[in-house]
C-alpha cells in the first residue's frame, strides 16, 4: 500500500511541517504520527539508517507538541539504532538528549538510565565517554538523594577506568566516591566493601603508600574500623610491610575478598605485582635514615 511505504510518509510527514503560502502554520500532530509510522515501517524492513532519522524526527515532533517524555522514548529508539549502525558519536549524543527530556518531566531515574545505557553501549569503543556518562548518571541520582540507585553505576565505572590499566587511581577513586554514597544511605556493608576494593587497587598498582593512606583515611569512619573489611585490609597491608608474599596470597583468598565485585577479586588473585621485598628493605633503610636524624 502506498500509504504504508515509509519513504512516502516522510515526505509527507516534512509537507505538514514546512510553512508555505498556502500553510501557514505547521502541523506537528499529522506529522509526527507519519514520522511514528515511518520509523516502524523503517524499522521492521531493517533499514536502521533511515528508521533512526525518522525516530529524531518523531522525537522533535514530541517536543514541538509539549511531550516530552514521548521524545525521550523516540530518542532512546534512534540512539539504539545508531548503536546497531556503530555510530558511536550519535549514541552519545541521543541518548544525552533523551536524558535531558527525561529531566524536563522531573524523572531523574530515566534521565540516569538513559545516560546509563549510552554508557554500557560505549565502554569498549569509546572508554572516556563511557566513563563521562556514567559520572553524570551517578551525579543526576546523587542530587535527586538516590544515592542507593546508583551502586551498579559506581561499579561499571571503576570497571572502565581498570579495563583501560592507567587509571587505576581513578578507579580507585569512583570506588571511595561509592563509599560516600553507601554512607549517606546507611549501607554499611557496601561501603566497608568499597573501601576494601580501593585498597586492593592501589595495591594492584604498586602504589603502597597510596593504599597505606586510603586504609587510613577510611579507618576515620568509625563503620569500616569493626567490619571484616577492615581486618582483612591491615592483614594485606602488614603482609606487605613484612614483604610476606605468601601471606599476601593467602589473605587474597580471604572469603572477605571473595565476597568483593569479579573484577576485584581478579586484581586480588595477581597480588602482590610488584617487588614486595624490596618494599620492605626500602621501609627499613627509611626507618634507619630517621634515627640518624634524631
Amino acid at each position: 500500500m502506498a500509504g504504508s511505504d515509509p519513504e512516502k510518509l516522510i515526505i509527507k510527514a516534512d509537507k505538514l511541517t514546512k510553512l508555505s503560502l498556502t500553510r501557514w502554520s505547521a502541523d506537528w500532530k499529522s506529522a509526527t504520527l507519519l514520522y511514528e509510522q515511518a520509523a516502524n515501517g523503517f524499522r521492521l524492513a531493517k533499514n536502521n539508517e533511515k528508521a533512526k532519522a525518522a525516530f529524531e524526527k518523531a522525537s522533535k515532533g514530541q517536543e514541538m507538541l509539549s511531550s516530552p517524555w514521548d521524545a525521550a522514548k523516540h530518542m532512546e529508539s534512534a540512539a539504539a539504532l545508531a548503536k546497531e549502525i556503530g555510530n558511536w558519536s550519535e549514541v552519545s549524543d541521543f541518548y544525552r538528549r533523551a536524558s535531558e527530556l527525561y529531566n524536563e518531566c522531573g524523572r531523574p531515574q530515566p534521565a540516569s538510565d538513559a545516560l546509563a545505557k549510552g554508557a554500557r553501549a560505549l565502554e569498549e569503543t569509546a572508554p572516556d565517554e563511557a566513563i563521562r556518562l556514567y559520572t553524570d548518571a551517578c551525579d543526576i541520582l546523587e542530587e535527586d538523594g538516590k544515592e542507593q540507585m546508583a551502586f551498579d553505576l559506581y561499579r561499571a565505572a571503576t570497571g572502565v577506568y581498570v579495563k583501560l590499566e592507567n587509571r587505576y587511581a581513578d578507579a580507585a577513586a569512583f570506588l571511595l566516591r561509592l563509599g560516600l554514597a553507601a554512607d549517606k544511605c546507611n549501607a554499611t556493608h557496601s561501603q566497608c566493601k568499597a573501601y576494601l576494593s580501593a585498597i586492593i587497587i592501589y595495591l594492584y598498582a604498586n602504589d603502597f603508600k597510596q593504599a597505606e593512606k586510603c586504609y587510613n583515611d577510611c579507618c576515620q569512619i568509625v563503620a569500616f574500623l569493626s567490619s571484616d573489611q577492615n581486618r582483612c585490609a591491615s592483614k594485606l597491608l602488614s603482609a606487605y610491610t613484612d614483604g610476606d608474599v605468601e601471606e599476601i596470597k593467602h589473605v587474597a583468598q580471604s572469603s572477605t575478598i571473595n565476597n568483593l565485585d569479579h573484577m576485584i577479586i581478579k586484581l586480588a588473585r595477581k597480588l602482590p605485582t610488584g617487588d614486595v621485598c624490596g618494599l620492605k628493605r626500602a621501609q627499613e633503610e627509611e626507618a634507619l635514615d630517621e634515627d640518624d636524624l634524631t
